[in-house]
């Protein structure tokens, strides 16, 4: 049995445009071509879209896609897909719920804690976030990670709001302060900074060294965007600020 490229199409939401591109590319080609130029498809030809289809819903370059289905067999990549979308489902069942709870909260229910919040969230980029710092600043701060972490337990959506509110204070009164030219050794300054090194041990207790590599990272990253939002050099500004403080008061 085969089938027309537009019937292949038609079935796999594919644009006939896309099958001709991977058939230009060696990646899949029809069984075999009618006298009236038509491409057709059989059994295999179908089961082989089908695989690349399922590895692109993966995020996987053409390229990528050709390597894996050039040196892997059917069936491996058939169960592999499989086990991720069991995996996946999972995810979003515990999202969903998350979700449901965040709704009845808002509805007059009961409060969310903060760690519930997230349940269901792609934990992938905080763990990459963790390994950075880990990088960066040594094994040691794999105990402020974890202090951090156990500070949180049982917080609330009101306690994150709380938290978040008070770092857009100190983002906007820092923009005042360097805006006036206020030199970073000022009292209006180190008041502001110690304002900052007390909202930072909400969450874990920074030393000297560590303070200071938190202001290194306030120079990069999404730290600096925020920072320097309405007036740039906020963040250079914060920077120096905060690495003062670190080698004066701490």
């Amino acid at each position: 049995m085969a089938w027309s490229i537009a019937q292949v199409a038609r079935m796999s939401k594919v644009t006939s445009r896309t099958l001709r591109h991977y058939d230009s590319i060696g990646l899949l080609s029809p069984a075999w071509i009618g006298d009236n130029g038509y491409r057709y498809y059989e059994k295999e030809q179908v089961h082989r879209l089908q695989q690349i289809l399922l590895l692109r819903d993966l995020g996987l370059g053409l390229d990528v896609v050709a390597e894996m289905l050039n040196g892997t067999d059917q069936l491996t990549i058939l169960r592999n897909h499989h086990r991720w979308l069991q995996e996946e489902r999972r995810r979003l069942d515990r999202l969903a719920s998350t979700v449901a709870r965040t709704i009845a909260e808002l509805e007059g229910g009961d409060e969310v804690k903060m760690e519930e919040l997230f349940d269901g969230f792609d934990a992938a980029k905080q763990k990459e976030y963790e390994a950075q710092l880990v990088e960066r600043f040594g094994e040691g701060v794999k105990e402020h990670i974890a202090d951090s972490k156990k500070r949180w337990q049982g917080a609330t959506k009101a306690d994150a709001d709380r938290f978040l509110r008070e770092w857009q204070d100190v983002v906007t009164r820092a923009t005042e302060l360097f805006t006036a030219n206020t030199a970073v050794d000022a009292p209006e300054a180190v008041e502001l900074i110690e304002r900052h090194y007390a909202w930072v041990r909400l969450s874990w207790t920074p030393n000297r060294e560590s303070y200071a590599g938190l202001a290194d990272l306030y120079l990069e990253g999404e730290f600096k965007p925020q920072l320097d939002a309405h007036a740039e050099g906020t963040a250079q500004w914060m920077h120096d600020a905060m690495t003062h403080y670190a080698q004066t008061r701490l």
